[in-house]
């Protein structure tokens, strides 16, 4: 029996969305409604043969969910609200709590708030999403999908700083660890292509976008990521800077009067590939970076430089924690798209086994390692919208013979 999926991802002023028929999978549109809050607001919807947009004031997430609803039923991709047999929204922050995704309940409403102190700009909208679908479609069951609870399955000496112990024990600072959804899709699309079970398998992702992070992936869970305590840390980022020497920001806000608030914005808006490239005016879209690089600018070529060698350090530390490496993936829009970044990422390391095949890398092929490598190097996109509408229907409409093959 095919059931449709809505999939819901709230940010401050936009709200993402996939319909899909489930389980085949089936997207029945997409989009997205951008500039909520202004009176220029964009409503794009895309089927399988047509794509349409529209400019309208839309006050709030609440009339930008309406708006959406009445579209499909304008456009005749619903008959009624009553078509859609359940929502799933993606959480930034589920915390220790969430193991899973779960079952929406004013318990869980509850709990998602009160972690919102750990996602001040993420967990707030993610729930605002949550509140207005269960308003609006009270019959049909919400799923909250976590992108932490893919790495709750850290060990401790992976998850825990190295700070007075009372700063876990009563506030909850630890490595938590994002982009879960997508590291925990692309390692199972892996292990599908290769035909070989994950739990067989030693792998590290590199989800590569505005926001980066990698991941180590050891019998298909979790055993280390880049990003920590916030999506700030790890890797070096489009505006983020990842990680430094952390009293440099006490340095600065002595000697240039920062507040707290101004270095955050400091570290999350203005470092990064912006940061490094931004002297000679360089956007911090990876492509806008590359194309200066090409062009000479010395800025921009550092900037590359230094993404690379931020990422390649940390896949080594993870193929040593793990004993040995079977796959590298690359994913996320810079993963998918720059095989410059990835010739970089993966320049002299066939020490691991690992080689890429340039024309291979630059068409985009879904295995480019070289015919000698011992290591699987894959391009996969990623798909979260697809993962939350299998949680969606694992959590909510089981069907017993499903039950395996969404697993």
């Amino acid at each position: 029996m095919s059931h449709k999926i809505m999939a819901i991802n709230a940010g401050s002023s936009s709200l993402k969305f996939q319909l899909l028929a489930m389980p085949e999978g089936e997207i029945l549109c997409q989009g997205i409604i951008e500039r909520i809050g202004l009176a220029d607001a964009r409503l794009v919807v895309k089927t399988a043969t047509e794509k349409w947009q529209e400019i309208t004031p839309v006050a709030d997430h609440r009339e930008a969910v309406t708006l959406l609803l009445e579209q499909l039923i304008n456009r005749k991709i619903i008959n009624s609200l009553h078509d859609i047999d359940a929502t799933g929204h993606r959480v930034a922050h589920g915390g220790e709590t969430f193991k899973d995704s779960a079952l929406v309940t004013d318990d869980v409403v509850a709990e998602i708030e009160r972690l919102a102190e750990l996602a001040p700009l993420h967990n707030p909208v993610n729930l605002l999403g949550i509140n207005i679908f269960r308003q609006l479609l009270p019959s049909a069951p919400t799923i909250a999908v976590f992108d932490t609870a893919f790495h709750q399955t850290l060990e401790m000496p992976a998850y825990i700083y190295p700070l007075p112990w009372r700063y876990y024990h009563e506030l909850g600072i630890r490595r938590y660890g994002f982009h879960g959804t997508s590291h925990k899709y692309v390692s199972g699309k892996l292990a599908e292509k290769l035909g070989v079970p994950l739990s067989a398998l030693r792998v590290v992702c590199c989800h590569l976008g505005n926001g980066s992070s990698v991941c180590a992936i050891k019998g298909g869970k979790s055993v280390n990521t880049s990003m920590g305590f916030t999506p700030q840390s790890g890797v070096m980022m489009g505006t983020r800077s990842g990680d430094i020497d952390p009293s440099i920001l006490p340095w600065i806000a002595l000697r240039e009067g920062k507040t707290p608030q101004e270095l955050n914005q400091l570290l999350n808006n203005e470092s990064g590939l912006l940061g490094v490239s931004g002297v000679s005016g360089v956007s911090p879209d990876f492509r806008d970076i590359e194309q200066a690089a090409e062009n000479g600018n010395q800025q921009a070529q550092l900037a590359l430089a230094l993404f690379a060698e931020r990422i390649r350090a940390t896949i080594g530390s993870y193929v040593l924690q793990m004993g040995g490496l079977d796959a590298l993936i690359f994913t996320g829009g810079i993963g998918e798209n720059s095989a410059r970044a990835r010739a970089a990422i993966c320049n002299n390391l066939h020490f691991l086994g690992l080689s890429i095949d340039a024309d291979k890398n630059q068409h985009n092929a879904t295995f480019i390692q070289s015919e000698q490598a011992m290591v699987k190097v894959a391009v996969i996109n990623t798909n979260e919208e697809l993962m939350i509408a299998r949680d969606v229907m694992r959590i909510a409409l089981p069907e017993p013979a499903l039950q395996e093959v969404l697993a």
